[in-house]
């Protein structure tokens, strides 16, 4: 059985930007103090949430290196390395490899998508080349390519792929992968609105974009889950679908980060093409962060 990464709630953080446009360390290093004194399990830097696509190569680096270094071995730390070159994929992995982080978020090729045998080479060359674990990540929404349950089957028996962070939205296509990879390849759910039906699966937690607003409930519905407490995780999961649907209603990380600002953590603009929401969708979300306390 191979050794996981983490078992709960790892946040996909933002990276908080100053007003011109460069990363504000300092603010980050904030976030992830409050995260983890919140109770989170993991921190996911540079991925979707964290803008790592306008990132330049230094800048990724040394934010994974921030990141290492702020969290001072607390909680893993996991880095997004993934990219639709294959070739830049594994430089990024050894690159975080030496800025000291714990595991690897490999995203399947956007793009120039390619089909079930390529990914089966593409995430294989990549394992290859790293001893860190590799987390694989599937978003069909953001990608327009899925990993079925068969390629998730033959990736599984790579000793470094030891788990994925399942965006897909397919529950059906999650119980047959987890029927045929058994304990080779654990799940996190990539969407705050499946944690509970990918936890009853087997599911170890989530990945969550909502955990950067509210870090104690993320945990808590892992937690009571894990513990054998069902019915009260299944209210938290219940009781925060109309917020995450609201950080949903704008491209992510627009409103998540626009929910942070209203919140007192001023974490800047995204970087474009990303821009601000619509004066509509922002009182939504302002009445959704109001709702539950958050402002």
């Amino acid at each position: 059985m191979k050794k996981n990464v983490f078992t709960g709630a790892g946040v996909a953080v933002v990276t908080p930007m100053n007003e011109d446009f460069s990363i504000n360390y300092e603010k980050l290093g904030e976030l992830i103090d409050w995260q983890v004194e919140s109770g989170i399990d993991a921190i996911i830097i540079c991925g979707t949430t964290g803008e790592s696509t306008t990132m330049t190569d230094d800048e990724h680096v040394e934010c994974i290196r921030y990141a290492v270094a702020k969290t001072a071995g607390r909680v893993p730390v996991v880095a997004g390395a993934g990219s639709n070159d294959t070739s830049y994929a594994i430089w990024l992995s050894k690159e975080a490899k030496a800025a000291g982080a714990d595991a690897l978020l490999h995203v399947t090729p956007y793009y120039n998508k390619t089909s079930q045998h390529g990914l089966i080479r593409h995430f294989t060359d990549i394992a290859d080349a790293t001893d860190l674990p590799v987390i694989l990540y599937n978003v069909p929404s953001r990608t327009s390519l899925n990993i079925q349950p068969q390629t998730y089957f033959e990736l599984s028996k790579h000793p470094n792929i030891v788990a994925t962070k399942e965006a897909g939205g397919n529950i059906s296509e999650i119980a047959k992968t987890r029927s045929l990879c058994g304990d080779n390849l654990a799940f996190y759910s990539g969407n705050d609105d499946q944690i509970i039906p990918i936890m009853s699966l087997g599911g170890l937690g989530v990945i969550s974009v909502l955990a950067n607003v509210a870090p104690a409930y993320a945990h808590d519905v892992c937690s009571f889950y894990a513990k054998g407490r069902t019915a009260e995780a299944a209210e938290l999961q219940l009781k925060m679908i109309s917020l995450i649907d609201a950080l949903f209603s704008d491209v992510n990380p627009i409103p998540v980060k626009t929910a942070l600002g209203l919140m007192g953590k001023n974490v800047g603009p995204c970087r474009m093409p990303l821009v601000e929401m619509t004066e509509t969708l922002h009182n939504a979300l302002k009445e959704e962060l109001q709702k539950h306390n958050l402002v």
